[in-house]
């Protein structure tokens, strides 16, 4: 990712700009697997700090956050945690297809991002947001930019002053194959001008 970030600032003014400013971003991780893929289906459209203290609360309600215990966790224990009737049922659903074995999340690493995407986006509840940052943090996918995430595209106008998704497209064409080192210098800027820090849990 070193390599990516010195080249993206090689090509890019802007980005040289931001690690002058507040130095290289910090490169998160979330391990492969369940577990990581509950926390995003709680981190959808909530703030970081919400869904992490919602994840804690979950975390006293269950042995462990398995698909084996989720599934059976009544609907009042979601609910009594914060998880939102909505999101129950999206965990339960994806619970249910790991257990039938309809997929094998251990199988995505030797898989490539497009094959992981394919499988991810039948299941309810999860959505390109979801994969992208799943590919990003967990399989360290290096060319993923997700323009379904608020603050990567508020940088975006912000900075280069393009306003429609298509164009924030295109232009960040010009970042492959590094478009993940993009995407986490775009959030570095975002959340260093707000003086936000984010705790990711792991």
């Amino acid at each position: 990712m070193k390599e990516a970030i010195n080249h993206l600032a090689n090509l890019e003014p802007v980005f040289q700009k931001i690690i002058n400013q507040y130095g290289p971003p910090k490169i998160p991780f979330r391990p492969q697997g369940f577990e990581t893929l509950v926390l995003l289906i709680l981190e959808q459209q909530v703030s970081i700090d919400s869904a992490k203290a919602t994840y804690l609360k979950l975390k006293t309600k269950t042995i462990s956050i398995e698909p084996e215990t989720l599934v059976n966790l009544s609907d009042e224990d979601f609910r009594a945690v914060g998880v939102s009737r909505q999101k129950t049922g999206y965990i339960k659903g994806l619970s249910q297809i790991i257990i039938n074995k309809e997929i094998h999340l251990e199988s995505f690493a030797e898989k490539s991002a497009t094959e992981v995407r394919n499988e991810l986006i039948k299941i309810k509840g999860i959505g390109h947001w979801t994969i992208d940052v799943y590919l990003m943090f967990s399989l360290q996918a290096p060319d993923v930019m997700p323009l379904g995430d608020i603050a990567v595209v508020n940088t975006l106008k912000e900075l280069f002053d393009i306003h429609t998704k298509e164009t924030m497209e295109e232009f960040a064409l010009q970042w492959a194959p590094y478009r993940t080192a993009a995407t986490f210098l775009l959030w570095h800027h975002y959340l260093n001008k707000r003086n936000r820090t984010v705790e990711y849990i792991y």
